[in-house]
C-alpha cells in the first residue's frame, strides 16, 4: 500500500505540480495562454493512448512490474523534458512521460482491490487517491523553489528523481498478486455500468483540472498575486483535497454506497465553483479562500469513482476497469486546460469558471440510473414484516 501511494504521489507531481511553474514555463518558451494549457495537458496525450493497455497488463502480470518499469520510463522522459529546446519538443517529452508512467493509476488501484474487502475499499482507495493531491502539493512547493533558486531545468530533473525513487521502491517493496482470470478483454468493456461511470466522471475531471491548472495563472495574471503565494495556496488546496478524499472514502464505506455520495459531491463542486465565480473580483483575502474551497471540493471525488468502476468490474478485471476509467479522465484532462484557456482568451475568466461550475451537474445526471437504493434499516425491515419493535 505504501509503495503504491509513494509511486502515485511521484507521478501525480508531474501533472499537478506543473501548474505551480506554469508562469515560468510560459515565459521561458514565450507561450500564449492556450499553448500553456496544451503544456499542462500534454501528459494526458500519452496517457490517453496507454492507460487501458496498462490496466490489462496489470491484470495479467501484476502491479510491481507495471509500476517499476513505468516510473523508470517516466523519469527518463522528464530528463528529456528538462532539456527540451522548443514548445513542440517539450510537448513530446511530457506526452511520453504521461504515456509510460500512467500505468501507476490502474496498477496501484488494482492492488488495493486485491488487498481490501468491500467494507474497507472506500477508505483504502481514498488513502491511495490521497497520494494524487499530496504529490501535487509537494510539487507546488518544491518546483517553484527549484525554478527560482536553480533553474527551470532543475524543476523537471527533480520530478525525474522522484519517479526514479518510486520505481525502486515499487520494485523492492510491492507484493505481486496476479489475477485469477487472464482473459484480456473481459467484462469491463462490455459492462454498461462501467462505461456510464467513466463518462460521468469525465465531467467531474474537467472542472477539477480547470481549477487546478489555472489556479496560479489566474491569481498571478488577473489578480497580481505573486507566484510564490499563489503556489502556496495551491499546495494548501492539494493537502485539503487529500484529506477530504480519505474522509469521503470512509463516508462511502459507512453508507455502503459509492454512486450516491459521488453524486452529492457533484452538487458541492458546482455550488463552490459558482460561489468562487461570483467572487472573482473580490478582495484577495476573499477570492483565494473561495478558490481553495472550490479546489478542495473539486479534488474530493476521485476515490469514489475509482472504487465504483473497480467494484462494478470485479477484482480480477479491476485493472482494466480502472484503466478504462482513467482513459476517459485523461480525455477530460486534455479538453479541460485547452478549452478553459481558449474560453478565457475569447470570452473571459468569469465565463470560463462558470462553465466549469456547470460540468459536474452533467455527471450528476449521467450517474443517476446507477444510484444505489438506500439500505433498509433493521427498524424498517421489522415494519415491512409487521413485526413490533
Amino acid at each position: 500500500m505504501s509503495a503504491g501511494v509513494f509511486a502515485q504521489a511521484a507521478f501525480a507531481a508531474t501533472g499537478l505540480g506543473l501548474p505551480a511553474i506554469a508562469p515560468a514555463i510560459r515565459d521561458h518558451f514565450a507561450l500564449t495562454l492556450t499553448q500553456t494549457g496544451v503544456v499542462l495537458a500534454a501528459g494526458n496525450f500519452g496517457a490517453l493512448a496507454t492507460l487501458l493497455l496498462w490496466g490489462v497488463v496489470a491484470d495479467a502480470v501484476g502491479e510491481r512490474v507495471v509500476i517499476s518499469v513505468g516510473q523508470a520510463g517516466t523519469a527518463a522522459a522528464l530528463v528529456w523534458a528538462a532539456y527540451a529546446s522548443s514548445f513542440g519538443e517539450l510537448i513530446a517529452a511530457l506526452a511520453v512521460a504521461g504515456g509510460v508512467g500512467a500505468g501507476v493509476n490502474a496498477a496501484s488501484g488494482r492492488a488495493v482491490m486485491a488487498w481490501f474487502g468491500e467494507d474497507e475499499r472506500g477508505l483504502a482507495l481514498g488513502i491511495r487517491q490521497m497520494a494524487v493531491p499530496l504529490g501535487g502539493a509537494v510539487g507546488a512547493v518544491v518546483l517553484p523553489a527549484l525554478e527560482q533558486h536553480v533553474s527551470l531545468h532543475a524543476s523537471f530533473v527533480g520530478l525525474a528523481g522522484g519517479c526514479c525513487a518510486a520505481s525502486a521502491v515499487a520494485a523492492i517493496l510491492m507484493r505481486v498478486e496476479p489475477a485469477e482470470d487472464h482473459s484480456v478483454f473481459a467484462r469491463p468493456l462490455r459492462d454498461p455500468r462501467v462505461w456510464r461511470i467513466c463518462i460521468g466522471s469525465a465531467f467531474y475531471v474537467t472542472t477539477q483540472l480547470s481549477l487546478l491548472g489555472f489556479f496560479v495563472l489566474f491569481l498571478h495574471d488577473r489578480r497580481g498575486i505573486s507566484t510564490a503565494v499563489a503556489a502556496a495556496a495551491l499546495a494548501v488546496t492539494q493537502v485539503l483535497g487529500g484529506i477530504i478524499r480519505i474522509v469521503v472514502g470512509r463516508w462511502s464505506d459507512r453508507l455502503r454506497m459509492r454512486i450516491v455520495p459521488l453524486r452529492r459531491l457533484a452538487l458541492g463542486i458546482t455550488a463552490s465553483v459558482a460561489v468562487a465565480t461570483a467572487l472573482l473580483d473580490a478582495s484577495a483575502w476573499i477570492i483565494v479562500p473561495a478558490l481553495v474551497v472550490a479546489g478542495t471540493f473539486g479534488l474530493s471525488w476521485n476515490g469514489l469513482s475509482f472504487t465504483a468502476a473497480a467494484e462494478a468490474a470485479g477484482r480480477a478485471r479491476s485493472g482494466a476497469a480502472i484503466g478504462l476509467q482513467q482513459t476517459f479522465l485523461s480525455g477530460g484532462a486534455i479538453i479541460a486546460p485547452i478549452g478553459f484557456a481558449a474560453v478565457v482568451h475569447h470570452q473571459s475568466w468569469r465565463f470560463a469558471f462558470a462553465l466549469a461550475a456547470i460540468s459536474p451537474r452533467v455527471g450528476y445526471a449521467l450517474l443517476s440510473p446507477l444510484a444505489e437504493p438506500r439500505p433498509c434499516t433493521s427498524r424498517g425491515r421489522r415494519a415491512a414484516r409487521g413485526t413490533p419493535d
